[in-house]
């Protein structure tokens, strides 16, 4: 998979004088007020890798099901520092230019959350999210983890892990972050990196619900079948999520 990088592991680069961040953070909920309490990423140019990881203090409560995902307690952020004054904050800075490319999985979620503490990306975000929706639809289910399996990364992360010094650990920012960057290296034997920014920017046809009554029914079949419920979904829908309400109203204008 793309070009031997990294130290000795498999990593493609796509071009002179861009800088790829690969990034993930982990945070004290999913509501809008939630924020930062950990963020990981991996920059890379044709010559040179930086990591960043850190516990950030978010300035409120993280929530038992959070902690349940990521295992970082109020307790482990209570020294560390506010984000605009951590070592992230000026990492990142640092590697804020138009040139840049950020690379992370569902950028809606992870772009706001660091729009919530003052942080604006300047480059372009290739969304992996959006792209295995476009360009392997047929996963059963789209999470970073479930793709790490489904798509066979587990076998090439050990020797990137051990090169970048990052130990692997689901729900960890940084062990997040390398798997996007695999990710990402999957996603370039498939397109390359002006197609994966243009399908990271258009909604993506979701075929299958993964979850409620209808979880594992394809949205077609259900649409045919039961199209008050799709009507009543959509309703019901976070507005955040625009491939599921795209493909809902896709399939409803079909009949």
């Amino acid at each position: 998979m793309g070009d031997t990088l990294f130290n000795g592991a498999t990593m493609p680069f796509n071009g002179l004088g861009t800088m790829l961040v690969f990034l993930d953070v982990e945070t004290t909920g999913l509501a809008d007020t939630d924020r930062i309490c950990a963020l990981g990423a991996i920059a890379r140019t044709d010559m040179t890798v930086s990591v960043c990881n850190e516990l950030i203090h978010p300035q409120q409560k993280i929530r038992p099901d959070a902690m349940m995902i990521h295992h970082i307690t109020n307790e482990a952020v209570t020294e560390k520092p506010f984000f605009r004054a951590s070592f992230a904050w000026t990492w990142l800075q640092e590697r804020n230019q138009k040139r840049h490319i950020m690379v992370v999985h569902n950028s809606r979620f992870e772009m706001e959350m660091l729009q919530k503490e003052g942080f604006v990306w300047q480059g372009d975000v290739i969304d992996t999210l959006k792209c295995v929706r476009h360009l392997i639809p047929e996963c059963e289910q789209f999470s970073l983890q479930f793709l790490r399996y489904e798509l066979q990364l587990y076998k090439h992360e050990s020797a990137l892990a051990e090169s970048l010094g990052v130990a692997i650990r689901p729900h960890s920012a940084l062990s997040d972050a390398l798997h996007v960057a695999m990710l990402y290296t999957y996603l370039k034997d498939l397109a390359d990196d002006a197609t994966l920014l243009t399908l990271s920017n258009t909604p993506a046809l979701i075929q299958k619900f993964h979850f409620g009554k209808y979880k594992g029914r394809y949205i077609e079949e259900v649409a045919m079948h039961d199209r008050g419920y799709l009507e009543w979904l959509l309703q019901q829908l976070d507005t955040n999520d625009e491939d599921l309400h795209y493909s809902i109203g896709y399939y409803l204008s079909l009949l």
